[in-house]
């Protein structure tokens, strides 16, 4: 399986080399790339990556107030406490996506390391939470039209970055003012509850409410 997915991703990425026509047909069909979803209605999309700080409060907040988020999750970070997360989806309100195995920049790597670290990561995610992502977060945001080609071996519908990154790191970034569609950026560190406040509070000052991703893909006709 993971060999004929190289050899369908290498081939493609060989097609891409042919010319400017050759790269522009080649590029038709590839899973698109995502910071803002284009609608019309008044919703904003959480989304929160890697997993390896399991925090209670930040937990409790999504559920307790009904958060759709999309958890772009590493396989590892999952590991040690899956409890933590499938909690979260049994909930009903979050999803589990794709981050990589190891977050590496998917840019530098060759067929088959983006085959190990796409597919790989969506079939461990698969094995722990019974349904395959759809989506996939690229570390760093770095993506290419090889990236996108390794991805839609991989069975990704969409490489999903972001508008917004609400995360603290070593320091609170200021917070913008957030319209309809756009994608905000957490991580699962020690401020998550903290910085999933924050991004909650913006989205109703904006009188935005947080909204199920993949559904809003799909409306827009990106999925």
């Amino acid at each position: 399986m993971g060999r004929t997915r190289v050899l369908v991703a290498a081939l493609a990425v060989l097609s891409l080399g042919v010319g400017g026509a050759g790269s522009a047909q080649a590029a038709v069909g590839l899973p698109p790339v995502v910071a803002h979803v284009p609608t019309s209605e008044k919703v904003v999309f959480i989304t929160i990556d890697d997993g390896w700080t399991h925090d209670a409060d930040a937990a409790r907040m999504l559920r307790e107030r009904r958060v759709p988020a999309s958890l772009f999750l590493l396989p590892g970070a999952t590991a040690y406490d899956t409890q933590y997360f499938t909690d979260l989806v049994d909930g009903g309100r979050v999803t589990v996506e794709n981050h990589t195995v190891n977050h590496p920049d998917l840019t530098t790597l060759d067929a088959a390391g983006k085959d190990a670290e796409v597919c790989g990561a969506g079939e461990r995610l698969e094995e722990t939470f019974g349904k395959a992502p759809k989506l996939l977060r690229p570390p760093f945001g770095a993506v290419n039209d090889d990236v996108r080609l390794a991805a839609k071996a991989c069975g990704v519908k969409a490489l999903v970055t972001w508008t917004y990154d609400f995360t603290t790191w070593s320091q609170t970034p200021p917070t913008p003012q957030l319209k309809g569609g756009d994608i905000v950026l957490l991580h699962f560190t020690p401020t998550l509850a903290a910085d999933l406040d924050r991004a909650l509070a913006a989205a109703r000052a904006a009188g935005l409410r947080p909204a199920p991703l993949m559904p809003y893909l799909r409306g827009a006709g990106l999925v």
